[in-house]
């Protein structure tokens, strides 16, 4: 449980949200409070939910981040944190192909992602295939991250309380999870055998393998369903809910007038383009 005060708890909120509408960068919150912890973080990220929810902002889901263990080491942080995504900030790309303004972001990035619906709410314990079975659809998708804090340079607290970091969410073309066989049978497998490459301008970036995201993004959604029971915080995941798994390879730097796409090993899954706007 945290140790700080409600009043406290409120003016971080407060000021992480204005810092948010105004796309403008912040000193950290634990430089200045060394003592703030995980535990504080998220009753920061409850208020703000509460705030964004309160001004008629629509919760769609939750995107879990740094399930990537090949960049932990890169950023300091060493587990899965996560947030809720937005009717403000998610679109589904059912063209495959969308463009975007940097204008909202501070120091974006890009992040290749696989992403579930939830056809019904699932339960705490539940194996792989059990999960499965909760899924309506499975999507390939872009999120765009950024941060507050200048250089990308921050403690695991502070990225919970700045909304986990999340910009924006991009669903691609959804596929039923009854294409990775009855009740998505297979999909574990698939997920995590899937081979994801990068390009910017037509050049590759970086590839990786759907096994990174905490050994495949159907495990990292097992671990996440778990791991949300255990916060004080009462999150709800329901039926519809979108969840986002985390980066397959590295979050790459965003800059205007560029055109970013995938390729992915998997046939039943389609590529994404994005174009950032001049």
């Amino acid at each position: 449980m945290t140790s700080l005060a409600p009043a406290a708890i409120r003016a971080h909120a407060t000021t992480l949200l204005a810092a948010y509408d105004e796309a403008r960068r912040l000193p950290t919150l634990t430089g200045a409070d060394p003592s703030f912890g995980l535990a504080d973080a998220y009753a920061v990220a409850d208020e703000i939910r509460r705030l964004r929810i309160a001004r008629g902002e629509l919760a769609l889901g939750y995107k879990i981040g740094f399930t990537n263990r090949g960049i932990w080491e890169r950023y300091g942080v060493f587990a899965p944190i996560w947030g809720p995504v937005w009717n403000t900030t998610t679109e589904r790309v059912d063209s495959g192909e969308t463009s975007v303004s940097l204008a909202p972001f501070v120091e974006p990035r890009l992040e290749p992602e696989i992403m579930f619906g939830f056809a019904r709410a699932p339960a705490v314990g539940m194996s792989v295939a059990e999960l499965a079975a909760c899924i309506e659809w499975v999507a390939h998708g872009f999120e765009i991250v950024h941060t507050r804090f200048a250089g990308w340079r921050f403690a695991a607290a502070d990225t919970v309380a700045d909304f986990a970091l999340h910009g924006r969410l991009f669903v691609g073309p959804r596929i039923a999870m009854a294409q990775f066989g009855p009740a998505g049978r297979d999909a574990h497998a698939a997920l995590a055998a899937l081979r994801v490459t990068l390009s910017c301008d037509g050049n590759d970036v970086e590839e990786g393998r759907g096994d990174i995201v905490l050994d495949g993004p159907l495990n990292a959604l097992r671990l996440w369903v778990d791991a949300m029971a255990g916060q004080p915080h009462r999150w709800p995941i329901g039926t519809g809910d979108i969840v986002t798994t985390g980066t397959i390879t590295d979050a790459a730097p965003l800059v205007a007038g560029a055109r970013w796409q995938t390729r992915l090993s998997d046939p039943r899954l389609p590529g994404m383009t994005l174009h950032t706007e001049p």
